[in-house]
């Protein structure tokens, strides 16, 4: 699940997106926190980062980039990053994902894509599919009640 959900600061301004919601959803459950992003070494904070001309799918297909507000590519680094996430995946034997949408890795339903959020899926996100795990953004869940 996207670390930053359960209230780790690992968003590219050093900031989380603790939800409510998600923590009352993982109430019982066993949950393994990453943030594919803080992989890549880039560190917090970070320049924000898009999918450049795609999605993870592209990216992962060699036919998208991704590049931070600062103009840098950095698409290997994504692309380790995730690797090495996915790996944690495995490791703990993950059936489904809870991820940030929105994020170039953990987004489920959309991307930003030069600086307009775009229907597409996350490097990481995309990752997790093509391995048959069940990815859910947070958007999903039902209203805290």
């Amino acid at each position: 699940m996207s670390a930053c959900l359960v209230g780790v600061h690992c968003r590219y301004d050093g900031t989380s997106k603790r939800d409510a919601r998600v923590l009352e959803y993982l109430e019982n459950k066993i949950a393994v926190p990453v943030c594919p992003e803080l992989l890549t070494g880039l560190g917090i904070p970070r320049p924000p980062a898009e999918i450049e001309s795609g999605d993870g799918f592209d990216v992962l297909a060699g036919k998208a980039r991704v590049i931070l507000k600062d103009g840098r590519e950095v698409t290997r680094e994504f692309l380790a990053a995730s690797r090495q996430a996915l790996k944690l995946a495995a490791l703990a034997q993950a059936g489904s994902a809870l991820l940030k949408d929105n994020s170039p890795c953990c987004g489920v339903n959309c991307v930003y894509n030069r600086g307009r959020l775009v229907r597409g899926t996350g490097i990481f996100a995309a990752m997790l599919i093509r391995e048959k795990i069940s990815v859910r953004s947070e958007k999903e869940l039902p209203a805290k009640g």
